[in-house]
């Protein structure tokens, strides 16, 4: 059975630490053993351990990072490329930083989707409780004048007892979305299946695009700042876009063009993993001998752009909820309110 992998948090605090420890002058096995006596007493420690094992009985660091089955490929490649360059130090403050921005970016992308979906949930609560439970009230009011509602009232009216009518089907639909959702955060495997069908479809476009370009960039900010060749860095940064097809096929067809003797900078271009006039500018960085630098400018422009998109897209999201949802209350409540004035003025 495949062992869980890490959490972006967990990953990134133990490059973060192996980084330091590694910069102090310290052997990277006894580095681990250092970080296993700060973790409690379960799994975390454990694995420390077992790494620290292999590591004092000869294993490379990669080795033990594959062995444990815990980290994802990219991670494994990139320290293994770290030891053999001789930049351990660089590559895992690398993923530390990289790993510790995608889990900056989850946070906002979960907290921009919150609000609007738990707004949108209670104004649809509102309006359901307007239609089944008080409009009834109002046309009871009504025949007691001798009146009916009529028009968009009436046709309200009927919606609503329409719903009433379908609230037992409405109640297990809402039951299987409830089950669905505690499916969904309890099972790894399940999340990712839906995901990746979400990917496929939706994944790369719009704000999702922008975002992926931005993980694609501090990806290749990585690989460059650990001593590697652009054309590697392009196949883990390919690795590690392997959730989203479409992004990682953009990778590998600009890896095709490199190979076939285009220009970085045209090969870029016309695969379009970046911005024509980002790939520009790293193109002169590594002619520059400041690939590295200008890739790290690149990465963090880029993720800040995602970031001012994904601010902008939940910017327009909650105004409309707030807007729609306020129009059909509003309609609701006037198209009784108006004809109920009317009778009650006739009368008196």
């Amino acid at each position: 059975m495949e062992k869980k992998k890490l959490s972006n948090e967990e990953i990134s605090s133990l490059c973060q630490g192996l980084s330091l420890l590694l910069h102090a002058g310290i052997g990277a096995g006894d580095g681990l053993s250092l970080l296993a006596e700060e973790e409690p007493e379960g799994p975390s420690r454990e694995l420390l351990l077992s790494m620290a094992e292999q590591v004092d009985e000869g294993a490379s660091l990669a080795e033990a990072f594959r062995a444990s089955e815990r980290f994802p490929d990219y991670v494994c490649g990139l320290v293994e490329v770290g030891e053999q360059g001789g930049r351990m130090e660089e590559a895992l403050a690398a993923l530390s930083r990289h790993y510790e921005d995608r889990v900056r970016l989850n946070h906002q992308v979960r907290s921009a989707l919150l609000y609007p979906a738990i707004l949108l949930v209670i104004m649809l609560a509102v309006i359901v409780v307007l239609l089944v439970r008080v409009l009834p009230v109002f046309n009871e009011v009504y025949a007691s004048l001798g009146g009916s509602l009529t028009g968009i009232a009436g046709g309200l009216l009927a919606f609503g007892q329409a719903l009433d009518a379908a609230m037992p089907v409405l109640c297990v639909v809402l039951g299987a979305v409830v089950v669905f959702l505690a499916v969904f955060a309890a099972t790894p495997s399940f999340r990712d299946k839906v995901m990746g069908l979400w990917r496929n479809r939706m994944g790369d476009k719009g704000v999702s695009r922008k975002i992926n370009t931005a993980r694609f960039a501090q990806s290749l900010s990585m690989g460059l700042s650990s001593g590697l060749p652009v054309e590697e860095a392009l196949s883990m940064a390919a690795g590690l876009l392997e959730s989203v097809p479409p992004a990682k096929a953009r990778c590998l067809d600009c890896l095709k063009r490199l190979e076939e003797g285009e220009s970085l900078s045209a090969a870029m271009k016309a695969s379009e993993v970046l911005p024509r006039a980002e790939c520009s500018l790293l193109e002169l960085g590594l002619r520059s001998g400041t690939g590295d630098a200008a890739m790290e400018q690149i990465a963090r422009r880029l993720s800040e752009d995602s970031e001012m998109a994904l601010e902008e897209k939940v910017g327009q999201v909650e105004p409309a909820l707030v807007m729609v949802t306020s129009v059909l209350v509003g309609l609701i409540l006037l198209s009784v309110m108006i004809p109920l004035m009317n009778i009650m003025a006739s009368i008196g």
